[in-house]
């Protein structure tokens, strides 16, 4: 059961990252517009896809240290 309210709240905590980012990179790259707006677009897939990566691994490690913990007990 812990590692459903761990999938949860990382799923919602993804989300929230991902709004964020999308957010603050939309509105910085219409303010400044042109090449430099493309250039923050660009940045800004990147942190999109470093975020969930990033979560995807906890998630992993989380539900490997689970069954570690399962099969040395």
């Amino acid at each position: 059961m812990a590692s459903n309210s761990l999938l949860l709240s990382r799923v919602l905590v993804t989300w929230l990252e991902l709004t964020m980012a999308g957010i603050v990179g939309g509105v910085v790259g219409t303010t400044l517009g042109g090449p430099p707006g493309f250039i923050v677009y660009l940045l800004t897939t990147l942190v999109s896809v470093g975020i969930l990566l990033y979560n995807v691994t906890e998630l992993v490690e989380a539900r490997l240290a689970d069954e570690d913990a399962a099969q040395t007990s």
